[in-house]
């Protein structure tokens, strides 16, 4: 786990991770979306994932990564990219049930809030095995304890 204190604007942090039928079924349930192009998948036919399950498989994967893990991290927003007009994430193609999807996290901001706690911003980038970008999300912010606990 790396402090606070450690972390650098540029530092990147990589990690993989796919998403099951059975998992995206569970999230589904949990946060109740009802949407026809979600429950219409064929017998045998990958379903698609949407967008917010891959956005949250993605805070999951960084904060379960070994240099963030241990830490007290919250999310505690986003801010919109002033060349996207305020928007954070671009989805770019689909992701499809158990395909792989290859995670970059790179800390693009990092300040002070107090003697206690800090906030680093990160930008997250998924890609297919074959490189092909399919969700790029900007200033992701964190409020990170300056110390973790022993």
């Amino acid at each position: 786990m790396k402090k606070f204190s450690e972390l650098r604007v540029g530092d990147s942090f990589f990690s993989t991770c796919s998403i099951s039928d059975k998992e995206l079924e569970q999230y589904l349930n949990f946060s109740r979306v009802r949407n026809a192009f979600l429950e219409n998948k064929q017998k045998g036919e990958r379903q698609i994932v949407s967008g917010r399950a891959i956005l949250s498989r993605m805070e999951g994967e960084f904060t379960r990564l070994s240099q963030m893990y241990g830490n007290h991290i919250v999310f505690i927003g986003t801010d919109g990219d002033s060349e996207w007009k305020n928007r954070n994430t671009r989805f770019l193609k689909p992701l499809y049930t158990d395909q792989v999807l290859k995670l970059k996290f790179t800390i693009s901001q990092k300040e002070d809030i107090d003697d206690e706690f800090g906030k680093i911003t990160v930008e997250y980038e998924g890609t297919t095995q074959n490189g092909e970008t399919i969700i790029i999300s900007k200033k992701n912010i964190y409020r990170i304890k300056k110390e973790p606990p022993r």
